[in-house]
Parts: structure tokens; C-alpha cells; sequence
């Protein structure tokens, strides 16, 4: 109930009005049935915006530190991320993974749509990043669509760090929902899974105009950080030997 009152009522409304969201596509948002919407990450208020132009409840899974605060601050964030369609997951566990691909599955095993974020953390820098393998497993074990949604301008909007937004205009394009039933009964499949995430990390790449790069954010965050660096290096100086050098296939499988 509450998450329809912010949004219809509360906090809705306002948001439009100011931030006037220029969206495109939504029309291949399914009216019901469940199915995966899967972003570009350029700011914490995408999980407000995208969500908000939706007529149906997406639901994303969030770190559980936003639902474990104490005192009268901790209650009113378990209340906003509750209320704004979000579902604490553990991320400091080794079984983190696995008990989040659990916990989408049975959003989606209830016919909901599932909000994820491929790149797994925000963009350091407004590029997008490296997409994580699960989304796909999600997919294919659901058996169902993803639909790629870009953000644009919400970096702008509010960079990492700040905590008040600037009132701007965002843009939201809604991509075709990519069908993966090819696939079918090849969860667990690595080259599957990359390929299929590639192809959504593509779509985004076409949709939002961001440049690509084949690096896991969090990892060029974790370099930063240890470097003391304030901005983020040009990909060629950043090396991952975890990763052999790639490129984004230039068109989708057939």
C-alpha cells in the first residue's frame, strides 16, 4: 500500500513535475506476466525514476545495510526502501550470490517485475561497465524476458556522493524485450550466460549512447580507491588479468 501512496501521491507526482522524465518505449513493459528489467547504473535515484514510470511495481533487490539502521533514522529508511519496492538481500556472505539469485526467482515465480542492475554497482564515471553473469542465470532459470532500460541523465541528476539532486531533466528509453527460450535448460552454461549478458550489456550500450567499457566497476572502483586517484584512468592504463580483452559483439545472435 505504501509503495502505490509514494507513488501515485507521496512522492510521484513531485517528481514528474520537476524532473519532467522523458521516456521512450514504455510500451514494451509487458502489462502483466513476469519478466526481468535490467538498467544501466548512473545514479541512486534510477530506482526511483525508472520504477516511478512504470505502471506496475518493480521490484529490485537492495544491500541490506538500507534496511538495519537503528533509531528513528533507521526505521524511516526500512520504510522508504520498503515502500519504494525494494527487498534486503546480504551481500557480505559468501553464499551472497546464490541467496540473491534465490530471492529473484521468487519475485518472479510470483509474477512480478524484477528491477537489476548488470554492472552490479554504480558507473564510476558515467561509462557502462562490464556486465555480471546473473542476470542471465536469472533469466533462464525463470524462463523469462529481459528488458533493457537506459537512464540518461540521472548522473547529472545526482553524482555518487551527493545526497541532495539537482533538478534536471532525465531521459528513460525502454528497449524490446530480449527473448532467451534459445537457451532454454542451459543455466549453468558460462559461455551462455556471458554471451547472454554481453547481449543485454549491448542493447544498454545502443540505448543510452554510453561508451563501453570490458571492466567490472567494481573492481576499477576498488583501483581507484587504492590508487588515491580522483578520476578514473583511460581504460587502456587499467589492466584485469582476470579478463581477457573483449569486445561487445557489434550485433545481436541470431
Amino acid at each position: 500500500m505504501f509503495y502505490w501512496l509514494l507513488k501515485f501521491v507521496l512522492l510521484g507526482p513531485w517528481l514528474k513535475l520537476l524532473f519532467r522524465p522523458r521516456v521512450e518505449g514504455a510500451e514494451n513493459v509487458p502489462s502483466e506476466g513476469a519478466a526481468i528489467i535490467a538498467s544501466n547504473h548512473l545514479s541512486f535515484s534510477d530506482s526511483i525514476f525508472m520504477p516511478l514510470m512504470v505502471s506496475r511495481r518493480v521490484t529490485f533487490l537492495a544491500k541490506q545495510e538500507y534496511f538495519t539502521g537503528r533509531g528513528m533514522k533507521g526505521m524511516l529508511s526500512r520504510l522508504f526502501f520498503t515502500g519504494v519496492g525494494q527487498v534486503p538481500i546480504d551481500r557480505s556472505s559468501g553464499s551472497a550470490a546464490k541467496a540473491a539469485l534465490e530471492t529473484g526467482k521468487r519475485i518472479l515465480a510470483d509474477g512480478k517485475l524484477l528491477g537489476i542492475y548488470p554492472e552490479g554497482t554504480r558507473s564510476p564515471d558515467g561509462r557502462l561497465y562490464r556486465g555480471k553473469t546473473g542476470v542471465a542465470r536469472m533469466a533462464l532459470e525463470a524462463g523469462v524476458p529481459v528488458i533493457p532500460v537506459a537512464m540518461i541523465g540521472t548522473r547529472e541528476v545526482q553524482p555518487i556522493g551527493k545526497k541532495l539532486p539537482r533538478i534536471r531533466r532525465i531521459g528513460i528509453r525502454f528497449g524490446p524485450p530480449l527473448d532467451f527460450s534459445r537457451y532454454e535448460g542451459l543455466a549453468g552454461d558460462r559461455f551462455v550466460e556471458r554471451s547472454m549478458t554481453d547481449e543485454i550489456m549491448y542493447e544498454l550500450m545502443e540505448l543510452g549512447g554510453q561508451e563501453y567499457v570490458d571492466l567490472y566497476a567494481a573492481k576499477v572502483k576498488a583501483q581507484i580507491a587504492a590508487g588515491g586517484k580522483i578520476g578514473l584512468p583511460d581504460a587502456a592504463e587499467i589492466t584485469d588479468a582476470d579478463t581477457p580483452a573483449r569486445r561487445l559483439p557489434t550485433e545481436k545472435a541470431s
